[in-house]
């Protein structure tokens, strides 16, 4: 089982540097299902190894001149805000049982993995149905300036929510938001979110600081890992077919996202 979900780590930055997405859906489930660590923790870990694997992969790309800086900072300015007060205040806030259905309390720990299996069918979708289209055809022409400040601070904070809660660096929303709004070519798209995703989730990891005991070694060995498959994914790329993987990425996190579901809810 070690093999696997140590495997299974590689995974999470192989899919970030292959298609600048999706790995952060993984993290949570890999450390809950594998590991075996509690779903609240495993959210902590995964904002730090998402965070630490993106900023690799982000340094990478502009290196190359595929990141947006000003684009990064604008977004930043109300996503990082976010993330940080959730994971400060609110998330420490949550009581463990929630609430009671019939004699199946539901407990935080519940909540935070159906959330998790909602955003991985979400995110399954975006992707399948981005695989299927080609990057022209998903950009949408924004001709009012102000009107495009004030909604990528919105999906800024929105995102800040998701990553806040569920750990996960929301590359899937980021990617579409970027092409759509600031109309970043799709390359560039993909290296500005991985900066977003980096500032975002550290930061806000900053916020669980104190509130959690952290195995520091466990956690350093699974970030390197992590790192290590974003150099391997970003050679496959170079090679691979990314709107073809991204399909077909987004259907095996589909199942998970399904499996999730019936396992919290029909397996307890």
């Amino acid at each position: 089982m070690n093999i696997i979900a140590y495997l299974a780590s590689g995974l999470i930055g192989i899919s970030l540097g292959l298609i600048g997405g999706g790995g952060s859906i993984l993290t949570v489930p890999v450390l809950v299902y594998l590991f075996g660590i509690s779903p609240i923790l495993s959210t902590s870990y995964s904002l730090f190894i998402v965070g630490s694997t993106s900023l690799v992969g982000a340094f990478n790309n502009y290196k190359e001149d595929m990141v947006d800086v000003k684009t990064a900072f604008l977004f930043g300015l109300s996503s990082i805000a976010t993330v940080f007060i959730t994971r400060k205040f609110i998330i420490p806030a949550i009581p463990n049982e929630l609430f009671t259905i019939g004699g199946f309390v539901v407990t935080q720990n519940i909540m935070t993995m159906l959330l998790f299996a909602i955003l991985m069918v979400a995110a399954a979708t975006a992707m399948i149905k981005s695989g299927a289209q080609k990057a022209e055809d998903q950009i949408v022409e924004v001709k009012d300036g102000s009107g495009k400040i004030i909604k990528l601070l919105f999906y800024g904070v929105a995102i800040g929510i998701v990553t806040g809660i569920l750990g996960a660096g929301g590359g899937f929303l980021l990617i579409p938001t970027l092409v759509i709004l600031m109309k970043l070519p799709m390359k560039k798209a993909v290296g500005t979110s991985l900066l977003i995703i980096a500032m975002n989730s550290l930061l806000g990891f900053t916020g669980d600081l104190g509130h959690f005991k952290m195995d520091w070694i466990f956690l350093m060995e699974i970030t390197g890992i992590a790192v290590a498959g974003i150099f391997i994914g970003g050679m496959l790329a170079k090679r691979i077919d990314g709107s073809k993987l991204k399909k077909g990425f987004g259907y095996f996190v589909l199942v998970m996202g399904f499996y999730i579901i019936i396992k919290e809810v029909f397996l307890k």
